[in-house]
Parts: C-alpha cells; sequence; structure tokens
C-alpha cells in the first residue's frame, strides 16, 4: 500500500441484484463496543447506465460496453463515498479503506468454471477518493472453491452473535440470504434462498410503471394463488443443500413469463400474481431458516425490511419467533451489506482471514480482497 492508516474507520459501498444505486456507509469500528454505522449515502445510478447494466447482466453488449460500464459504475461509487464525506465533512485522510463490493454482472458459481463478475473498476476508485480501495472480494472466495456469495454471513458472525440465544439475519434485497447463528458452539451457515424484491419489483414495474411496491401495498390488496404458488415453489433450486448462491441468471422475467406460461395464468389479477411473487419469498426464506432449527429471534435487513407485507408474512410463518429489524440491534437495516464490506475491508488490513467453508464452500480460511492503494 501507498501508506499505511491506522485508523477505526472505513467506508463500505455496496450496489446489489436490483441495480437500483449505490449505498455508501462510513463504519466506526469499536474495539470494547462493536460498530456504528450512521452515515449513510444513496446515490441512484443514472437511467441509461441502469439500462446498460440491465442489458448486460442478460448476456447482451460488447467487450466495450463492458469495459465502458466498469468505468461508470466505479465512477458512481466514488461520486457517492465523496458526497458522504463531503455532507459530514470529514477528510479522506481520516478513512482506513473503501470496501467496495462491486455490481454483479453474472454470477454463475454452478458453471464449469464457476465464475463471478463485478463490475466498478476499483482503481479508478482509489484514484478519485484519495482512499486506498479494497475489492474483488468474490473473486478470491471462487479461486478457494468456494461459490462466491454469499459473503455477508461472516460479518452478521462478527456483528450479531450472542451466546445463548439463536438468530436468523435475514438480507432480503433483490435476493434473499440468511445467516444462521445457532448461539452455542455449533457452526454457523448461511445461503441464498431464492429471490428476493426482484420478481415482485419487476412484476409492479411492468403494471404499474412504479419501481417497487411500497410497503406491499398492492400486493396486500390481493390474494394467494394457491396453484401458481406451488408451480413456483417447485423450481429445483429450492431443493438444493448448501452451499448455494443464486441471481438473476435465475430469477428473471424469462423465469417468471415460463412459469406464468405454463400454468396457464392469463386470466390473474396482477395484484394477486404480486401477492403470491411476496409469498414466495416468504416461504423460502422460512425454509431456510427452519432447516437449521426454529430461532428465538429473526432479524431483518436490506429493502425487504421495509416491506410491511412481507415482514408479516415471515412474523406468521415463523411464530413464535420475535421478527423484527437489525434496528433492534443497532444497526439500521440500509445499513447492513454496505457496513459488511467495510469490516471485509478492514479485515483485509488486518491480515485477518475469513473462513466461509460451511457458507460458500471454500476450502478454507482465506483473506478477501485485493487492495488498490490511493
Amino acid at each position: 500500500m501507498s501508506r499505511e492508516r491506522h485508523g477505526n474507520q472505513y467506508i463500505g459501498l455496496m450496489s446489489g441484484t436490483s441495480m437500483d444505486g449505490v449505498d455508501a456507509v462510513l463504519v466506526t469500528f469499536h474495539n470494547d463496543s462493536g460498530i456504528e454505522a450512521e452515515h449513510l449515502e444513496s446515490n441512484p445510478y443514472p437511467a441509461d447506465l441502469k439500462q446498460k447494466l440491465e442489458r448486460l447482466s442478460d448476456n447482451q453488449g460488447t467487450p466495450d460496453e463492458l469495459a465502458q460500464a466498469d468505468m461508470a459504475v466505479g465512477r458512481c461509487f466514488a461520486d457517492t463515498a465523496n458526497r458522504l464525506l463531503d455532507r459530514i465533512n470529514l477528510s479522506p485522510e481520516v478513512v482506513s479503506a473503501i470496501g467496495s463490493h462491486g455490481q454483479t454482472i453474472r454470477h454463475g458459481a454452478s458453471q464449469q468454471p464457476p465464475f463471478t463478475l463485478q463490475i466498478g473498476n476499483p482503481a479508478l476508485i482509489a484514484e478519485l477518493t484519495g482512499i486506498d480501495t479494497v475489492a474483488d472480494f468474490r473473486a478470491r472466495d471462487i479461486a478457494a472453491g468456494g461459490q462466491g456469495a454469499p459473503l455477508a454471513p461472516a460479518f452478521h458472525e462478527w456483528c450479531f452473535s450472542r451466546e445463548g440465544e439463536s438468530r436468523a439475519i435475514v438480507n432480503i434485497g433483490g435476493m434473499a440470504n440468511i445467516t444462521w447463528l445457532p448461539g452455542n458452539n455449533d457452526p454457523v451457515t448461511g445461503f441464498d434462498t431464492g429471490p428476493g424484491n426482484r420478481l415482485a419489483d419487476m412484476w409492479c414495474q411492468k403494471h404499474l410503471q412504479r419501481d417497487f411496491d411500497t410497503n406491499g401495498d398492492w400486493a396486500a390488496s390481493g390474494i394467494l394463488l394457491s396453484d401458481l404458488y406451488e408451480a413456483l415453489l417447485r423450481d429445483e433450486f429450492f431443493t438444493l443443500g448448501g452451499p448455494r448462491s443464486t441471481g438473476r441468471e435465475l430469477f428473471n422475467g424469462q423465469w417468471l413469463d415460463e412459469k406464468l406460461t405454463t400454468s396457464n395464468r392469463d386470466n390473474d389479477r396482477p395484484e394477486d400474481v404480486q401477492h403470491t411473487l411476496y409469498a414466495l419469498t416468504a416461504e423460502t426464506i422460512t425454509r431456510g431458516i427452519l432447516e437449521n432449527g426454529r430461532p428465538d429471534s429473526v432479524y431483518v435487513c436490506g429493502g425487504g425490511a421495509f416491506n410491511g407485507l412481507l415482514m408479516r408474512m415471515l412474523r406468521d410463518r415463523l411464530a413464535p419467533a420475535k421478527v423484527t429489524t437489525t434496528a433492534a440491534l443497532g444497526l439500521n437495516p440500509q445499513c447492513v451489506e454496505g457496513a459488511a464490506f467495510a469490516w471485509l475491508a478492514r479485515q483485509y488490513h488486518q491480515g485477518e482471514a475469513c473462513d466461509l467453508s460451511r457458507i460458500t464452500g471454500a476450502r478454507g480460511p482465506r483473506i478477501l480482497g485485493a487492495c488498490y492503494p490511493a
């Protein structure tokens, strides 16, 4: 690295499978009292960039377009970090490093050879922010024989484990994943459960021309289509054991259209389909949790934590467990994923390996990421 910084403040940069923009989170680590992640900056992608990313994720586009998107996303990530620092009047000199997840374009963990591709040029982020940038976390896990995702369970264990209480941490973004924290000496596990908000968001965009179904209110006006629900649940992915990860390569508009066509759903009300899509998300999350046992508490983060219907569905299925958001643990649900990548950057700086062998299938503990000095 070009210089050593030994502070306790890191920035995490995250953009998920929804491809709606970038979140930057400033995280302060306290050796004796956990973390603070009080400052969040969200920066939507420009419409033309989002359209390009959508096309690239659908295996459309040229190498030139991929390279241009890599630079554009890197600039957007850097701009978001700089806006955060400007808003809170913090000098980049006091930030030890940025941890950047990047924007996932393709995730082929089940292909041969397995691969994962995140863009958002980290050298450009370091150049534009003046802060060392740690990135390429998933690639290192893939190289070690893992699936490259989910990575957040390592952070969830560090941040949220509590002796004597079994907990499930649920992240609901475009896709959904869970972390099982047993509260004893049993191993921590985690995996992707399937679609989170992605299918419902697409359906809402198609029928209401809105980015998402606020609070699940539109879906709440519908009813469960039991036969469609059962058809969706029969997908082979939901029968797989761990490690398992997924993305929009599987759960996308084509997947949903095929299910609707096969089931002859032409006359269904759109709001009933929307209700059923949220029920699919809630049910597959619940099944994933109960594979490990019945938890004392369930804590939800990501955009799904703000969807009242989805939270009610989870509470109904997981009773008598307490189901709430990570705010109850002192961490804003919108900040958890960004904080995870700030933590991974800190792990890199400290030379600390993450053992994701029971989560991603990696061959053993690895120091994740690569550093691009400022």
